[in-house]
Formats: C-alpha cells, sequence, structure tokens
C-alpha cells in the first residue's frame, strides 16, 4: 500500500513525524504540494493524506488507484465529496480534536479586542508608564465581558465549549443550530433573534451554501451597535468588503478573525485596512495538544481503513 503526504508540514511543525505510518506500507512526505503537482505525486497513491489541497473531479479522473483521502483537518470543503462518493472513495476527517484549543483561541481573540493587554505591554516597555504622570492609563477603552450576551452561530463542540467559558465570565449565552433543540447553558433562538440580540457573534458553523457570507451588509444591518463578530470558523462565513466598511464606519466595534476567505490573504484584503480588525494566521487548531490528537486520530482512521472497519467517513 502507498500513502502519500501531500501538504504534511502544518500538522507536524517539527513536532511530530510521520514514521508510524510505514507499518501500514509505504510512506512518501511532501511537506507542501500546489495543484499543478497533485496528480504527479499521487499518481500511484492508494491513500493520501491532505489538509488544504484540494481534490477537485479532474484531479479524482486522474488518480485511479486511489481508495482513501484521510484528512489532517476536520473540515473537508476542500474535497469533491460526491465524485468521491460516486467512487467509493473514502474521506475520513478529524473531529473534535481541536475543540479545547480553537474555544480558547476564540477568548483570546474576544479579550484581546476587549482589553488588548499586548498592546499595553508594548507600551509600558516603550516608556509610556514610566513617563506618565498617574499611576495609572489605557491607550485603549477597557470592555467589561460580565452581563453581556454572547450569540453562538453554530452550536457544535467548539461552541458549547466556549459557552461554557462565556457563562463563567458571567456572559448571557445564545445559541442557534439549523437542528434546533435546548441545551443546558446556552438559550437556543433563532438566527435572526441571535443576530439581533447579541452584544458577541462568534461564528462556529460549517462552510455551506446556506452559509456563505452569512456576514454581510443585509445581516449587519439587523444588529447592534458597536458589536464585536468573531470568526474562528471558515473566512467564507464573512463577506469581507462589508464587514471592513461597517468597521469603518464604526457599526461593528470590532472584528476578531482567525480565518480569511483566501488563505494565504492577498496583500490588499480591505480587512488589514482595519485598525479595529484583529486578524491571526488560521492557528486557533495548531496547538502541540490538538495536533498530538490529531495524529493519534488519523491513524486510527487509517488503521480502521486497513482493517475495513473504516470510521470517520463524511459520506
Amino acid at each position: 500500500m502507498k500513502i502519500v503526504i501531500l501538504d504534511g508540514y502544518p500538522a507536524t511543525r517539527g513536532d511530530y513525524n510521520y514514521d508510524f505510518l510505514k507499518k501500514y506500507g509505504e510512506v512518501i512526505l511532501y511537506p507542501r504540494t500546489p495543484y499543478e503537482l497533485i496528480v504527479e505525486r499521487a499518481k500511484d497513491a492508494d491513500i493520501i493524506l491532505a489538509n488544504k489541497i484540494v481534490i477537485d473531479k479532474p484531479i479524482f479522473d486522474k488518480l485511479p488507484k486511489l481508495k482513501m483521502i484521510a484528512m489532517l483537518a476536520t473540515g473537508y470543503n476542500s474535497i469533491d465529496i460526491q465524485t468521491a462518493k460516486e467512487r467509493g472513495i473514502y474521506v475520513c476527517n478529524i473531529p473534535k480534536y481541536s475543540s479545547p484549543s480553537v474555544a480558547q483561541f476564540t477568548i483570546a481573540l474576544l479579550l484581546e479586542i476587549t482589553n488588548q493587554v499586548g498592546l499595553h505591554n508594548q507600551s509600558v516597555k516603550a516608556g509610556d508608564w514610566a513617563n506618565c504622570p498617574d499611576f495609572c492609563y489605557n491607550k485603549t477603552k477597557q470592555i467589561e465581558l460580565y452581563g453581556k450576551t454572547i450569540g453562538l452561530v453554530g452550536y457544535g463542540d467548539i461552541a458549547k465549549q466556549v459557552a461554557v467559558i462565556a457563562k463563567a465570565f458571567g456572559m448571557n449565552v445564545l445559541g442557534y443550530r439549523r437542528s434546533g433543540g435546548t441545551d443546558d447553558i446556552a438559550q437556543m433562538v433563532s438566527l435572526e433573534y441571535l443576530m439581533s440580540n447579541s452584544d458577541i457573534i462568534s461564528l462556529h458553523c460549517p462552510l455551506n451554501k446556506q452559509s456563505d457570507k452569512m456576514i454581510c451588509n443585509e445581516s449587519i444591518s439587523k444588529m447592534k451597535n458597536d458589536v464585536i463578530i468573531l470568526n474562528t470558523a471558515r473566512g467564507g462565513l464573512v463577506n469581507e468588503k462589508d464587514l471592513a466598511e461597517n468597521l469603518k464606519s464604526g457599526k461593528i466595534l470590532a472584528y476578531g478573525g482567525d480565518v480569511l476567505t483566501k488563505e494565504p490573504p492577498e496583500k490588499d484584503n480591505p480587512l488589514f485596512e482595519c485598525e479595529n480588525a484583529f486578524i491571526t494566521p488560521h492557528l486557533a487548531w495548531a496547538t502541540v495538544e490538538a495536533r498530538g490528537r490529531l495524529m493519534e486520530i488519523m491513524e486510527n482512521n487509517i488503521a480502521g481503513f486497513v482493517s475495513g472497519k473504516v470510521i470517520n467517513n463524511v459520506w
């Protein structure tokens, strides 16, 4: 069996390696693979490991031996799932491995917006406190979270962990999921109610036809003034041009995003012009601990395929 790892670096980053896969067959590792080299590198592969590599129908057409795609991520929107299903090619993702890390990072973005600890640390070290006539000062408005309402769009495992942390801050928690239901921590409401009644809106839903660019001029117009928007899910949930306009106008107090529509982004992304946009490079998932769980679950997925007991197949 031949296993080809097409974009193996992001999951390991020097902390882990793929040597444990050698017991399942020949392993070929590429840290990164551009689209035009996928077929050349994977043409004889039985199993492909992929993170953000695009495997579309033209690629599937040229990989006749392929039997499984082992994702190195939870998301799989880079894979043509319909074609994979039609051809019986398993696509196994890695659910829940990063939930604690992403929940933690969501709150980190929120606290950066409300307190900007990093900015004040830099200010102190630059001598501003030493030169201050008063015993304290602040360079940005300090915002208390107690009593604020946070609305969680998409109420899966990550959002539930964010809800627990938010409750610990004394926040009111609203949740929305398409399937409805109830929850012990969040008050489950309609999307419209959540959008119009939340001081903070945090996105945790998958990117699909229904959610594509859900944050846009129309939805923003229904939100509270000075709303804070967080996005640790997918960049495509946001119309970045509309968001930038509302950040500049002051309708939106601040945006904290770990994801962008295009990654890596263009240098002229409109959000980069907004001082009240806090953008990080898709690293919420990337703690050492989360990546360790990722590697473990990925091996379980491959072991399940090899033994004929496939797990975490997304179709």
